[in-house]
């Protein structure tokens, strides 16, 4: 499993980050800066689908 964000939609609101600020780590400015595709380590896939649910603006997705 991995897990994306479109840079494009995320407006730094940094709701997924509190989910789970390892896997959802924000830059500076608080944007996501998880890039496309980070793996989701194994044990996190539960964690992974509720910071994808969170998104307010729905810029982050999984990909299997």
């Amino acid at each position: 499993m991995k897990v994306s964000v479109d840079p494009d939609v995320c407006d730094a609101r940094g709701q997924c980050a509190v989910v789970d600020s390892e896997l959802f780590t924000l830059d500076e400015e608080g944007f996501s800066d998880i890039g496309e595709g980070k793996p989701v380590p194994p044990g996190k896939e539960d964690v992974a689908e509720q910071g994808v649910e969170i998104c307010p603006v729905q810029a982050l997705s999984i990909d299997e």
